[in-house]
């Protein structure tokens, strides 16, 4: 796997495993999953479990998977029903993008005390709500609400993976290039040693038609291949865990 690309003040900052890290899952529906999915939640976790000494927990206000029959986020349908429910916490929603999720993650940092938001949000915003300018403001000011609960709370974000639409839609895929520009610039303005924020880059190879079920949303490659971008940021930059080694599993199996 590539480097991956690290936008901090704090990149020598190293975490000790004596250290236990609370971890909340901040994202749109490729974090949440639908009824039947694995997630990349799921398999962050499993990354989590394989680091040997590690001490964390995962938290947040949800749980549960998107159902699409309801419309609604009330599924307990995971692919695998060994994922603990302790783990399955996160902080994520179907439609819910930068424009939703900033006016709600004080509260929920401040009711989950995580040490590290992993978030992956834009998509949504960038594609059915708001411009790229707006888009990095929403960003902005989520950075900011959830600094108010807890100053010393640690970031990693993914830039948006354009998804199918971008083929075919140029001024779609203009924007979500820009906002990326855009994003990468908030995280070098407002990274602290206080509050250390993480750029992970974009997950090695991956493609929209072969890691995604529907040129969108994560299928088994996809999971493993955005699980590993968090993981191998936070173990360069932090000396968190180890590298991501896990591989996707047969087809037919999760």
């Amino acid at each position: 796997m590539a480097p991956v690309s690290i936008v901090t003040s704090q990149a020598g900052a190293v975490i000790g495993h004596d250290d236990a890290m609370r971890f909340l899952f901040v994202g749109d529906s490729m974090t949440i999953g639908r009824a039947g999915d694995v997630t990349w939640r799921y398999r962050m976790w499993q990354h989590l479990e394989s680091c040997p000494g590690l001490r964390y927990e995962i938290v947040g206000p949800r749980s549960t998977l998107y159902d699409a029959e309801a419309d609604a986020p009330l599924s307990e349908s995971y692919a695998d029903p060994a994922f603990p429910p302790p783990a399955r916490r996160h902080l994520s929603g179907w439609g819910e993008g930068w424009l939703h999720l900033a006016p709600v993650i004080a509260d929920a940092v401040r009711a989950a005390r995580p040490d590290v938001l992993l978030v992956s949000l834009g998509l949504i915003d960038l594609g059915f709500y708001t411009d790229a300018e707006q888009t990095a403001a929403n960003a902005r000011a989520f950075i900011a609400a959830a600094r108010t609960a807890n100053p010393r709370v640690r970031m990693v974000l993914l830039p948006v993976i354009p998804n199918i639409r971008a083929a075919t839609d140029a001024s779609f895929a203009a924007s979500c290039d820009h906002f990326n520009e855009l994003l990468a610039k908030a995280v070098a303005d407002l990274d602290t040693a206080a509050s250390p924020l993480l750029l992970a880059s974009r997950p090695t190879g991956y493609d929209v038609r072969a890691d995604t079920y529907d040129g969108t949303h994560p299928g088994p490659t996809g999971e493993h291949k955005l699980a590993a971008a968090y993981a191998d940021a936070m173990h360069q930059a932090w000396g968190l865990g180890g590298p991501y080694t896990a591989r996707p599993a047969p087809a037919g199996s999760v």
